[in-house]
């Protein structure tokens, strides 16, 4: 019953003031003019003809009490078929105002009668948003459009278990499913659809659709429920693209959460939803790249690499991370020294994920940067190559299947080889796992085809090392020898006397 409203309207947007509808008056006085707005009153005067206009009585907002829910649901509502069209916007109001009412759905014993008229209106008013019989979404009822929205889906988020427990595991646990989700998905369509019409004037929609509707927003991005945080997701989207007003203001709000989220709690469902939000505004923005923007990469987007959580939304993540350094190439060198900031020292499945999104960045690197960052960037990878974690050292080995990666290491072999040349031999004669010994093999092969002569200076530099770490350990062998022998001989004087 819902696909419809998946439909464009076809109607354009229409521009007026707050009445529905103006009718001409009579003239009493050809000398006299009365005006029907109060922009011209002051003219009147000096006017020798005009119409006066009737205005329509607004229909008033309910308060959202008891009482007067069963005032409003005593009596049912006619259809929009069975009403003129002069009455229909009338009728539009008075069924929103009929929506905005909520109901607990923890019991379901509750209100069984006017949850099932509020979920029948809701689809009614589906279908008549989505009729293309003329403008449904103008001025005069844009209040009461965003009463009803406000009352509906604005409320306090369930408390959760994850902000409870630190060592909580999101892939075991089952979201907590929002119990009002029958009302809650029509208002989320009504909603989409009020965004998406071409009848909805952002000039005028701004007024409602404000800065404060945009944070309530955000804070529902927290939602377990992710049928709820996909709509949001979509929703919050076209509210970036269709009121440009609010576009930096947007962009900041988003950073707020990600700054709570990361220096604050570590705990929110929607970072994911946010990112994939991000990555398409990202991958709008014109180049060359404003100083807000780069910033935003460097405080909001990076520090997110921190949380242990980072498995949950490290996908939408690294995406956006790209966009930046495929945008402009210079930022590689900068986004690589925060990676390697945010390493994680004992989390071995984050080590595989930034791997993975280490070698995404190196293909967009460009030699100049690769150059700038290439000893800390194999430092950290040596380590990686020597790690007792099987997944890790094989992720950190599968760098050299990439061509792209062999030909930046092959114009600095001179540099990378004997930083990464201990932890390949300690691989090839230690490592436990033989996937990796298999690997380390050809990535060894892959340096002796670049460089036979600097591999065998590499290989004699390496064997003098561990000759001479072998003669120390031999030294110390002899020093505790000694140690010990003149401990058991003053043991043996001490037994004497």
């Amino acid at each position: 019953m819902l696909r419809s409203m998946k439909q464009k309207f076809g109607s354009k947007t229409t521009k007026g003031n707050s009445v529905s509808r103006d009718e001409p008056a009579p003239v009493q006085n050809s000398r006299q003019a009365v005006a029907s707005t109060s922009g011209i009153s002051g003219r009147a005067g000096s006017l020798s003809r005009n119409n006066s206009l009737p205005v329509r009585e607004k229909i008033p907002q309910p308060s959202l009490d008891a009482t007067s829910a069963q005032q409003f649901y005593a009596d049912t509502l006619p259809s929009f078929r069975d009403v003129p069209n002069s009455e229909k916007q009338s009728l539009f109001i008075k069924k929103l105002h009929l929506c905005a009412f909520t109901f607990d759905f923890t019991d379901q014993s509750k209100n069984v009668r006017e949850k099932e008229v509020k979920r029948t209106t809701l689809l009614e008013l589906a279908d008549y948003i989505n009729q293309k019989d003329g403008a449904k979404f103008t001025e005069a009822v844009a209040e009461d459009v965003i009463f009803m929205l406000n009352n509906n889906l604005f409320r306090a988020l369930p408390a959760t278990k994850s902000h409870d427990q630190d060592n909580l595991d999101p892939d075991e646990e089952e979201p907590t499913l929002e119990p009002a989700w029958p009302h809650l998905q029509i208002v989320y369509e009504f909603l989409l659809r009020y965004v998406c019409a071409n009848d909805t004037d952002a000039k005028v929609a701004k007024k409602y659709v404000d800065q404060s509707f945009v944070v309530r927003l955000l804070e529902l991005f927290d939602s377990e429920d992710p049928r709820e945080r996909d709509y949001l997701k979509t929703i919050l989207h076209r509210i970036y693209g269709k009121f440009m007003v609010h576009r930096p203001f947007v962009r900041k709000a988003i950073n707020n959460v990600f700054y709570r989220f990361v220096f604050e709690t570590e705990h929110h469902n929607g970072i994911a939803e946010l990112l994939e939000i991000l990555g398409s505004i990202i991958n709008g923005f014109a180049l060359p790249l404003k100083d807000e923007h780069k910033s935003f990469l460097h405080k909001a987007l990076m520090p997110l690499h921190k949380p242990k959580c980072v498995g949950l939304y490290h996908q939408q993540l690294a995406y956006c991370v790209t966009q930046f350094v495929d945008k402009e190439p210079s930022l590689a060198e900068p986004v690589l020294g925060q990676l390697l900031k945010f390493w994680p020292l004992t989390n071995s499945q984050k080590e595989v994920l930034f791997l993975g999104e280490l070698e995404e960045i190196l293909e967009m690197t460009q030699a100049t940067e690769f150059a700038k960052i290439m000893v800390p960037l194999f430092k950290q990878i040596a380590k990686c190559l020597n790690s007792s974690h099987f997944q890790v050292a094989e992720r950190s080995l599968f760098l050299w299947n990439n061509e792209y990666i062999v030909t930046l290491v092959a114009q600095h072999r001179q540099v990378i080889l004997p930083v990464v040349f201990n932890a390949l031999e300690s691989n090839a004669r230690s490592h436990w796992n033989p996937a990796v010994h298999g690997l380390t093999s050809n990535v060894k092969k892959v340096f002796q085809d670049m460089d036979l002569n600097l591999w065998r200076e590499c290989e004699a530099h390496y064997q003098q090392e561990e000759a001479k770490q072998r003669s120390l350990r031999e030294q110390r062998q002899k020093q505790w020898q000694q140690i010990e022998k003149k401990a058991a001989q003053r043991q043996a004087a001490m037994q004497h006397v």
